[in-house]
C-alpha cells in the first residue's frame, strides 16, 4: 500500500521526467518529497506519543481510568498532529492547486490561477519568526492580491532547507502543473 505522502513523484522518476501511462492525474499529489527536516520533526513527535501512551497504559494499569482516558486523547491529538505536519505542503491536481497548512487547507482551481513564479525575497527560517535571503514560489490568483496569499514552498521551509535542488524541481513542476491546466 503505498503511503499517499510519500507518493510525491512516483510517477515523474523516469528518464523522460513525463507521467507515466497508468499515472490517476484525477488524484491530489505532491510534486515534491517531504524534506528530512519535516519527516524529522513528525518522528521525534511521534516519539513523545510513543511515550504519552506509555504513561496511559500505566495509568490504566493502576486504575484511573479517567486519567488514563485523557492520557489516551492526547496522546491521539499528538499523533494526529504528527500526521498533519507530514501532509503539509502543495499539492496539484487535475481540479487545482492545494496549499496544506496545519490549520488551513485553501484550495484553488486552475481557472483562479493567474501565474506561479519563483521570486528572490526575504523568507522564513522553519516557518519561524526569524528571515532570510531566499526564493519564494508565489501564487498569484485572481481578484486576490500578492500579499493576501503566503509563499507555496520556500527554500528555507522544513522541506528545501539546504536542498536547493529538490525547491527548483519542485518549483518547476508546480509551474507546469499551472501552465497545463490554467490554459484550459
Amino acid at each position: 500500500m503505498p503511503l499517499p505522502f510519500l507518493t510525491a513523484d512516483r510517477a515523474f522518476d523516469t528518464v523522460y521526467d513525463v507521467a507515466l501511462p497508468f499515472d490517476d492525474r484525477e488524484r491530489w499529489r505532491r510534486p515534491y518529497r517531504p524534506g528530512p527536516w519535516r519527516v524529522g520533526m513528525a518522528a521525534l513527535v511521534l516519539l513523545l506519543a510513543s511515550f504519552v501512551l506509555l504513561a496511559a497504559v500505566v495509568t490504566a494499569l493502576t486504575g484511573g481510568m479517567s486519567s488514563a482516558a485523557v492520557c489516551f486523547a492526547i496522546a491521539l491529538a499528538v499523533v494526529g498532529g504528527a500526521l498533519r505536519m507530514l501532509r503539509m505542503g502543495v499539492w496539484v491536481g487535475s481540479r487545482g492547486l492545494r496549499h496544506v497548512r496545519f490549520f488551513v487547507t485553501r484550495t484553488t482551481p486552475w481557472a483562479q490561477v493567474v501565474s506561479v513564479r519563483t521570486v528572490q525575497q526575504p523568507v522564513r527560517w522553519l516557518g519561524l519568526p526569524r528571515t532570510v535571503q531566499g526564493q519564494a514560489l508565489l501564487l498569484d490568483r485572481r481578484g486576490r492580491s500578492a500579499e493576501a496569499v503566503p509563499p507555496l514552498l520556500t527554500t528555507h521551509d522544513a522541506d528545501f532547507l539546504g536542498r536547493l535542488a529538490a525547491f527548483d524541481r519542485a518549483a518547476d513542476s508546480v509551474e507546469a502543473w499551472a501552465e497545463e491546466y490554467r490554459l484550459r
